[in-house]
């Protein structure tokens, strides 16, 4: 199965960048693993909130294929555990699931047709963290979802 974190602009602090690149490594033990950010889009500030929205979902939804099983980490999503989210990743593989594309949108949420086009919402925490913090977070905990489904002991079960 390949998985991929597809998520709207750069992550530009170092410290988070040496902690992705960590568990990205880590990752390639178990799966194809691919992380793509789109660039920011240009004259933002010109652009209404709904506007920039509707210009990253035509971004996002070029990046997408139509077999791809399309995952939205979203404030509104579904919580799961650790536990929870590595039987999911299970599951999806279990389907012979080809490709998990998970999305972290812009600072304003996703437009309607991402929405649309998800076949799940998750949520990382009712707490609200950076678009950039979130990249961090949810890369080691797809990590921690494979050492789970492995029996290993990274999360001390």
């Amino acid at each position: 199965m390949k998985i991929s974190l597809l998520c709207i602009s750069k992550t530009t602090e170092a410290y988070l960048q040496e902690g992705i690149r960590i568990y990205e490594n880590r990752l390639q033990h178990y799966c194809k693993y691919q992380r793509t950010e789109i660039p920011d889009l240009k004259n933002s500030k010109n652009l209404s909130f709904d506007q920039q929205k509707q210009k990253e979902a035509e971004l996002i939804l070029a990046k997408i294929s139509p077999s791809d099983f399309v995952v939205l980490l979203d404030e509104n999503g579904k919580e799961l555990d650790s536990v929870q989210f590595s039987k999911e990743l299970n599951k999806w593989m279990n389907q012979s699931t080809a490709h998990v594309v998970f999305v972290i949108g812009g600072p304003y949420g996703f437009h309607a047709s991402v929405y649309d086009r998800a076949n799940l919402k998750l949520s990382l925490s009712k707490l609200t963290f950076s678009h950039q913090m979130v990249r961090l977070f949810f890369t080691e905990q797809l990590y921690r979802a494979f050492s789970i489904l492995r029996g290993e002991p990274y999360h001390h079960l």
